[in-house]
C-alpha cells in the first residue's frame, strides 16, 4: 500500500533553484518559523511565568538549554525530510509494524488534541483580558480559526508562512516593548545565564520549562515542512538545503527563546521584584501588571497571548494532517480534521468550567502539559535512529558525536517527563477517591511504557526489513499497446449555467453522432427532495422545460439524446441515473467552488465519483 508525498497539496510548491544570493537562502526561510510558534504558545507561558516570579533569573540557563536541545532535535527532523524525502510519522510507518503504528498515531493525535486545548485555554484568556469576554464564550468563538486554516491552505504555502511569521512578529514586538516599561535588571539577566543546582520547587519548574519547549509535533511538523522547497536532488543540492534550512531553524529557535526569555524576565522584574512570589495563571500575571505599571504593559501581554494561541492552533492542524496521512495512510479534508481537532480540546475545556468553574482551567493547561510530556519519546526515540541510520540516510547519516548529543538529550528529556508524570501521578493517587488512577491511568501508562522500550529496542535488534514505501505512488508500469475506446452511452450533467455549452460539447466530442446521450439534470428543492417524481412546483417544471429545449436543439444538429431527470441529493441522483442507465462515461462541469464556498455548497465532483465505477470527465 502506497502514500502520497507529505503535504501533497503544497509539496515542493516553492522554487528555490531559480534564485541566487540573498534570495535563494530567503526562498528556504519559512518552515521553522511555522515550527517556532509551538515554543511560545500559551502552554509554555505559565510555567516561564512560575520560574519568573518564584526564582527571578535564576532558570534563564534552563531555557537556553531547552533551545538548544531543540535547535539539534529539529535539526535533525529537517534532514530527515530533506533527505530520504518523507516525514517522521511516514517513516514510523515505514519501519514499525502496522500494530505499532496504530498506537503511534493515537499517541500523537493525543499530543496535538493537548497542544490545542492549551491554545484554546490561552486565546480564550487573552479575549477576557482584553475585551472581558466570558471564558466560555471566547472558548467557543476559537472553533472560527478552522475558516481561517481553510483560507491560509488555498492561498498557498508563502501566505501561510507570512501570516505565521506576522503572528509571530506581533509576539516579539510586543515583548518587546513590555522589557522597556518593566526595566529589568541586565546584570542579573547576564547572571542568570551560569548553570545552578537546582532542588525542590526550582527542579520542578525547570522540568517544567524542558517538558513544554520541545513538542512532539513539530518534529513531525518539521519534517515535512521543508519538503514544500524544490531544490536539485544531488549531493550539492541536499548540502545546500540542509545549511540553509539549519539557518532558518537557528534563527526562528532563537526568536522563541527571546519569547521564552521575555516572559521569564518579565515575571522576575515585575513580580519577583516586588516580592510576588506565586504568580502562575496568566489571569493573575495580566491583573498584577495592570496594578503595577498601568494600561499598555496588560494590553501588549493579552494580544501576544491571542497572536501566540492562533499561530499555534494553525499549525497543530498541519501537524494533525501529517500524522494521520503518514501513521495510517489516511487522508480526510485539512478543515474537517481540524473541526475535529478542535471539538476534541474544546469539549474538555467546556466540562471544566460547566462543572468545575473557570478557576479550573489552569489545572486542565497543566494536565494538557503531562498529556505531551507522555507523548514526546515516541517522537524523539525514532527520529535518532532514522537519522542514523547509514542504509537510508547515506552520507547524511548524523556523525557519532551529533548522535551522542542527541541520545544524551532524549535521555534527560524522557527521563525528566517520566519524572512529571509520576509526580503527577502521585498526587492524583493521594486523593481519597483515586480509584481511576490505578485501574484506568496506571495501566494506560504501563502500556505506553512498554511500548516506548518496543520503539527504542526494535530499530535495535531486529533485522529491519523495509518495506518500499519511499516511492510515494509506487512503481511505473509497463504501457503496451492501447485499444480504442468507444462510448456507446454517454451522460452528460447540466444546471443550466454558462458552463454547460463547454460541458455539452465536451461529452459530443467523446462519443460523436453514433453514441447515445443522456441529459441529467438533478432538481433540489424542497418539494423535489419530499416528493421526487410527483414534485410539480415551479423549479420543477421550468428545469424540465429547459432540459427539453436542450434536447430538441442537439435533436436538430444529428445527435440521439434522451433527457433525464434527477430529485433530491445531487451526487446520489446522478450516481442512481448513472447505475440504472448502465453509462458508460459521465461528463461533468466543475462549478468552481473554492474554498469557503466548497464548505458550504459542498463538492459534488467528489461525491460523484465514489458513487459511481465508471470513467469521469470533469470539464471546467
Amino acid at each position: 500500500m502506497k502514500y502520497a508525498e507529505s503535504l501533497s497539496e503544497v509539496n515542493q510548491s516553492i522554487e528555490t533553484n531559480k534564485r541566487s544570493g540573498w534570495k535563494r537562502i530567503l526562498s528556504f526561510i519559512g518552515p521553522a518559523y511555522l515550527v517556532s510558534v509551538g515554543y511560545m504558545d500559551p502552554g509554555n507561558w505559565a510555567t516561564d511565568l512560575a520560574g519568573g516570579s518564584k526564582f527571578g533569573y535564576q532558570l534563564i540557563w534552563v531555557l537556553l538549554m531547552s533551545n538548544l536541545i531543540a535547535l539539534l532535535l529539529q535539526s535533525l527532523s529537517s534532514r530527515l525530510g530533506i533527505v530520504r524525502g518523507v516525514d517522521l510519522a511516514q517513516a514510523s510507518r515505514n519501519s514499525y509494524p502496522k500494530w505499532a503504528n496504530i498506537p503511534l498515531f493515537v499517541l500523537a493525535q493525543t499530543a496535538i488534541v493537548a497542544c490545542d486545548l492549551a491554545e484554546i485555554i490561552g486565546m480564550a484568556i487573552g479575549l477576557q483580558l482584553l475585551f472581558n469576554i466570558p471564558l466560555i464564550w471566547g472558548i467557543s468563538l476559537t472553533i472560527l480559526d478552522t475558516f481561517l486554516l481553510l483560507f491560509l491552505m488555498n492561498k498557498g504555502m508563502r501566505k501561510m508562512e507570512a501570516f505565521i511569521v506576522s503572528m509571530v512578529f506581533i509576539v516579539g514586538i510586543s515583548f518587546l516593548v513590555e522589557m522597556f516599561i518593566v526595566e529589568p535588571s541586565l546584570k542579573e539577566i547576564a547572571a542568570g545565564f551560569e548553570p545552578s543546582i537546582l532542588s525542590g520547587d526550582a527542579l520542578y519548574i525547570a522540568i517544567g520549562i524542558i517538558g513544554a519547549t520541545v513538542m512532539p509535533h513539530n518534529l513531525y511538523l518539521h519534517s515535512s515542512l521543508v519538503q514544500t522547497r524544490k531544490f536539485k536532488r544531488d549531493t550539492a543540492g541536499i548540502k545546500e538545503a540542509i545549511k540553509f534550512n539549519f539557518i532558518d531553524t537557528a534563527v526562528a529557535l532563537n526568536l522563541a527563546f527571546f519569547v521564552n526569555a521575555a516572559i521569564l524576565i518579565l515575571a522576575a522584574a515585575a513580580f519577583y521584584k516586588n516580592g510576588l512570589h506565586e504568580v502562575a495563571e496568566i489571569a493573575d500575571a495580566h491583573k498584577l501588571l495592570e496594578h503595577i505599571f498601568g494600561g499598555v504593559a496588560p494590553t501588549l501581554f493579552a494580544i501576544a497571548l491571542i497572536a501566540a494561541g492562533q499561530s499555534s492552533t494553525v499549525t497543530g492542524t498541519l501537524a494533525g494532517q501529517i500524522i494521520m496521512e503518514g501513521h495510517l495512510n489516511l487522508r480526510i479534508e485539512p478543515w474537517l480534521r481540524r473541526l475535529i481537532t478542535r471539538l476534541l480540546a474544546i469539549i474538555p475545556a467546556f466540562f471544566t468550567i460547566v462543572y468545575f468553574g473557570e478557576s479550573a482551567l489552569g489545572g486542565l493547561l497543566i494536565l494538557s502539559q503531562v498529556v505531551l510530556s507522555l507523548q514526546l519519546g515516541f517522537a524523539v526515540i525514532p527520529l535518532i535512529h532514522f537519522t542514523s541510520d547509514k542504509k537510508e540516510m547515506k552520507e547524511f547519516a548524523i556523525k557519532p558525536w551529533v548522535k551522542i548529543l542527541a541520545w544524551t538529550s532524549a535521555l534527560v528529556i524522557v527521563t525528566l517527563n517520566v519524572k512529571l508524570v509520576i509526580e503527577q501521578i502521585n498526587s492524583w493517587g493521594s486523593n481519597a477517591n483515586a480509584w481511576y488512577v490505578y485501574y484506568i491511568v496506571f495501566p494506560i501508562v504501563f502500556l505506553v511504557g512498554l511500548l516506548l522500550l518496543y520503539i527504542l529496542i526494535h530499530p535495535i535488534v531486529t533485522a529491519r526489513k523495509i518495506r518500499k514505501f519511499d516511492v510515494p505512488h509506487g512503481d511505473a508500469m509497463q504501457i503496451e499497446n492501447i485499444n480504442n475506446i468507444h462510448y456507446s452511452k454517454i451522460g452528460i450533467t447540466v444546471d443550466f449555467s454558462k458552463n454547460d455549452r463547454n460541458t455539452i460539447r465536451h461529452g459530443l466530442i467523446q462519443g460523436g453522432k453514433s453514441a447515445e446521450y443522456f441529459l441529467i439534470h438533478v432538481v433540489e428543492t424542497a418539494v423535489a427532495q419530499y416528493h421526487g417524481q410527483s414534485a410539480m412546483d415551479y423549479e420543477t417544471q421550468s428545469d424540465t422545460s429547459n432540459l427539453q429545449k436542450y434536447c430538441n436543439d442537439l435533436h436538430n444538429l444529428g445527435y440521439h439524446v434522451i433527457p433525464l431527470i434527477g430529485f433530491g441529493g445531487t451526487a446520489k441522483a446522478i450516481a442512481t441515473i448513472s447505475n440504472e442507465n448502465n453509462l458508460e462515461l459521465l461528463v461533468m462541469g466543475a462549478h468552481g467552488h473554492k474554498g469557503i464556498k466548497d464548505l458550504i455548497f459542498g463538492t459534488t465532483l467528489d461525491s460523484v465519483r465514489h458513487k459511481v465505477k465508471i470513467p469521469v470527465l470533469i470539464v471546467r
